[in-house]
């Protein structure tokens, strides 16, 4: 039986790592995850989602800070792998670790190469307004997600997706994807198919500053932008000196608006954009609870505000 090393961190590698370990096809030698680390207000110490599953199947757990620290490439090395898969790990690998297992390093990427190369590839691919994305699956080189792609699958991003949503399903279709690539290598029956360089695109990682919605764009574009940054780093505007973060919200493009206003009209709630308004459909002003626009109206009449509201 051969044997894996598996390398990932957060929830999308969990699914990958379940169907390798439940298909008793391949003896899972050793598991490779980010370091515990504090969250939330209290710090407590928060392990990772691939932790969570190793430990629950029993696997070993190995949780360098950084692979090129002194020893850790021969702890690696001792594990004797077939298969290194990687999902999603958060570190780079070097030369040797990737030169290492006899069938190579297989990395399951979760947008259809190679556009999106980078850390947030369906977060990236909801803000560009693409109508499809999907999976690849690809044997790892040097330069980031820049190898041979062996599978690819594609899915609809559907008109009101979420990164939630286009995350979960992404999820589920890696690990379908993972058994045949793994056999199909085995086998030597996978083309290697080399990535175009002319239709590279990048999807760096998410920072808090694309946090604040830019009245001045138009509500389609902002719309994409509340579901593909939730919940992190999310999306807010600013009313009075306070943030008001938008967890929903839905492109109007047949309601009219002044940049920058937040009006109410026929029960709606409605942020003023260059093209039509987009409607906010859940709130929160920070430090408060989430709320639907009923309540959230209810609230600006308790405290004596009026409509319009005008971002700062």
């Amino acid at each position: 039986m051969n044997r894996v090393v598996f390398m990932g961190t957060p929830d999308a590698a969990v699914p990958v790592l379940d169907i390798i370990q439940k298909s008793g096809k391949y003896q899972i030698v050793g598991v490779y995850t980010q370091p515990d680390k504090p969250v939330g207000r209290g710090l407590e110490v928060k392990v990772s989602p691939v932790k969570a599953k190793a430990l629950e199947f029993g696997l070993p757990v190995f949780q360098p800070e950084k692979m090129t620290l002194p020893g850790e490439f021969e702890k690696l090395s001792a594990l004797q792998p077939d298969f290194l898969v990687v999902v999603a790990y958060g570190q780079i690998l070097k030369r040797n670790v990737l030169d290492l297992p006899r069938f190579g390093c297989i990395n399951v990427h979760f947008s259809l190469l190679p556009r999106w190369r980078g850390a947030a590839p369906f977060q990236w691919a909801i803000l560009a307004g693409d109508q499809e994305t999907g999976v690849s699956t690809m044997v790892m080189a040097q330069k980031l997600d820049a190898g041979p792609v062996l599978l690819q699958e594609k899915v609809t991003i559907e008109p009101h997706e979420t990164t939630k949503s286009l995350h979960d399903r992404l999820a589920v279709l890696g690990a379908k994807m993972i058994l045949p690539t793994l056999e199909g290598l085995e086998r030597n029956t996978l083309v290697k198919t080399i990535q175009d360089e002319s239709r590279v695109t990048l999807a760096p990682r998410l920072t808090k500053e694309m946090e604040l919605l830019d009245s001045s764009q138009p509500a389609e574009v902002l719309d994409r932008r509340v579901r593909a940054l939730n919940p992190w780093p999310g999306t807010s505007v600013r009313v009075g000196g306070q943030r008001l973060k938008i967890k929903a919200a839905l492109a109007r493009r047949d309601i009219a608006g002044t940049p920058g206003l937040i009006f109410e009209k026929a029960g709606m709630l409605l942020l003023g954009t260059t093209e039509g308004s987009l409607e906010l459909i859940r709130l929160q002003w920070d430090g408060k609870k989430e709320v639907d626009v009923a309540e959230f109206l209810n609230g600006l009449r308790g405290r004596g505000q009026v409509l319009p509201l005008k971002l700062v």
